[in-house]
């Protein structure tokens, strides 16, 4: 056995018994009190800036703590903020390069108008916040081999995770073609406006071309997402890969395009926004049979039907990308809100963010 080796054993074997003897709570319990930085195994950041470049956009920079093992560009972080004496969590995607020098993290909040997280952060974030953070998750990300003709498409808020794509590229020094499509009402509300325009400067293989869906002027492109758009921005994106983030009404349009014309095996998307539940006919009961709860279908996902019940499951995005909210479905059939697909197999754990009941169902919460 190696000194290191049994270094490690003895540091852990310390840890152990300081945990021990910090019994009922956690070392870093205690540390929090003194400094919310100094943490033993929670990964927690500081913001270290805060700046709002739209109405309602709030851009953080974060330093986290020595537990951080970094991302991918695509990736994203579920952060937690105490509210009112409660820590909700969020997922948002880094928009900053995934080999930014100083390993901070630059997250790009879009305050919605029902959103409890983004509103206070838009609202009250400041230096010396400090938050909880996990570590970057997602399948949302390039290939290792990155792909000679890139197209990233984005709307809204959307923008980060292809923004950390573009800026990654950028600093591997990738030459070859690479094009940015954005959607925004109007120029006022593009985050990054200015940045992405200097990106682009002096780069002959890059090009940011802006659609305004609600301005008739400035930009590039006027209007919704469709064939001449993408004709109009990359002419050559059939032989690119293109990767995919913005509103569902976007996400839609390019997927049935990209399906009309064969191209879907080259489209890679990740979703920022929570599936539409919309089922008036829904029949059938609920049983939530760890908490002896029943409750008639709705039609609602299952995770706002247990807290339109009273309970309190685990949750993160809302979105279906964080896995926060899996529970096990006992019985019953549940219908995928993403794809449609329905599943009737028992003892299967589901997303419940993104999981409708399909008649009677019972699940394990």
């Amino acid at each position: 056995m190696t000194l290191q080796t049994r270094t490690g054993i003895r540091r852990l074997s310390l840890m152990s018994l300081f945990e021990a003897m910090a019994t009922p709570h956690q070392i870093d319990r205690y540390l929090e009190l003194l400094n919310p930085m100094a943490t033993v195994r929670d990964l927690r950041a500081e913001v270290t800036e805060v700046r709002r470049t739209t109405a309602d956009t709030v851009t953080l920079t974060l330093r986290p703590t020595r537990q951080w093992r970094g991302f991918e560009a695509g990736q994203f972080v579920q952060i937690g903020v105490v509210i009112d004496g409660v820590r909700h969590t969020r997922c948002y995607s880094p928009a900053c390069s995934q080999y930014r020098s100083d390993g901070r993290i630059e997250l790009t909040v879009k305050a919605h108008p029902q959103g409890l997280v983004s509103q206070y952060l838009h609202t009250n974030a400041h230096p010396g916040l400090v938050l909880s953070l996990s570590q970057a998750d997602g399948v949302f990300r390039m290939p290792a081999r990155r792909p000679d003709k890139i197209l990233l498409i984005s709307g809204g808020s959307g923008i980060t995770p292809v923004l950390s794509m573009l800026r990654t590229l950028l600093d591997e020094g990738h030459d070859g073609e690479i094009t940015f499509l954005h959607y925004a009402d109007t120029e006022r509300d593009v985050a990054h406006r200015d940045e992405l325009a200097q990106l682009a400067a002096g780069r002959e293989n890059v090009r940011v071309v802006l659609a305004y869906t609600g301005q008739s002027d400035g930009g590039d492109l006027h209007g919704f997402f469709g064939r001449e758009h993408l004709e109009a921005a990359a002419s050559w994106h059939g032989e690119a890969q293109t990767y995919l983030c913005g509103p569902p009404g976007l996400m839609r349009g390019v997927r049935e395009h990209y399906d009309r014309i064969g191209l879907v095996d080259r489209l890679h998307t990740e979703e920022f926004a929570a599936p539409v539940a919309a089922d008036e006919d829904a029949t059938g009961q609920l049983t939530f049979s760890s908490s002896g709860v029943t409750a008639q279908n709705s039609g609602a996902s299952l995770l706002e039907q247990a807290e339109a019940a009273g309970l309190t499951p685990e949750y993160g995005c809302r979105m279906g990308i964080c896995f926060s909210c899996t529970a096990v479905k006992t019985s019953g059939c549940t219908r995928n809100l993403r794809t449609g697909e329905t599943d009737s197999d028992p003892d299967q754990p589901i997303q419940l963010c993104i999981s409708a009941a399909v008649g009677d169902v019972s699940v394990d919460i």
